[in-house]
């Protein structure tokens, strides 16, 4: 089997996501540079808690020819290729719908990122514009979107992606987005509140289950 060893380390990861939250039964993917020419990517529409070795696909990045796995490759493949292509400092790419970030997915709106959050995540998260799951469209608007200096993006609608020169700091930047946008969401809440007192305990029911006001 080819490349065994970084497979199982998908595979842990894949199992560390499920049990933060970020990933969610099939939902969820990643993919992972392991040399100049290949990448490993998760399979499509397999429980990750369930998933082997065995199941994680091995593609030659210039191409996305499947060289290994037993599995149809993710259908977000050219997407995360897309992002390899383009940034070549990046050895991991992931995409969640971890509910915090996502639910600043859903408003839409890219967020300002002061320090020291910055030296993180970038300047700002950028919101990119919805396209359907596994097209060239979506891959080509994240492609687009993707800058040197940014490793969090908020796809609308549709979740987040994190980047990073390899899984750990990927997945360091998936935890500071969601702590960030946790933070951005009981800002908002807490002026909703101020601003609408017929909503207060709505609001306020809210609040807590983001962990309270700041």
């Amino acid at each position: 089997m080819l490349f065994e060893s970084q497979r199982r380390q998908v595979v842990e990861l894949c199992v560390q996501l499920s049990y933060k939250g970020y990933f969610a039964g099939t939902g969820g993917n990643l993919m992972q540079r392991v040399d100049a020419t290949h990448v490993l990517v998760t399979p499509s529409a397999l429980d990750y808690l369930s998933m082997t070795p065995a199941d994680v696909c091995v593609l030659r990045l210039d191409d996305l020819q499947q060289m290994d796995g037993e599995r149809k490759p993710s259908v977000e493949t050219a997407m995360h290729a897309g992002i390899l292509k383009r940034r070549a400092d990046v050895g991991c790419s992931l995409h969640t719908h971890q509910p915090v970030a996502s639910a600043c997915a859903l408003i839409g709106e890219a967020l300002q990122v002061p320090e020291p959050q910055a030296a993180i995540l970038g300047p700002r998260v950028p919101a990119i514009a919805y396209r359907y799951s596994g097209t060239t469209a979506l891959a080509n608007k994240v492609a687009q979107a993707v800058t040197a200096d940014t490793q969090a993006y908020l796809m609308k609608n549709h979740g987040v992606i994190c980047l990073g020169r390899d899984s750990a700091q990927a997945v360091a930047v998936l935890d500071q987005l969601e702590a960030f946008c946790r933070a951005h969401l009981q800002q908002l809440i807490s002026q909703q509140q101020a601003q609408q007192p017929a909503r207060a305990s709505v609001l306020a029911r809210l609040l807590g289950s983001l962990g309270g006001a700041l």
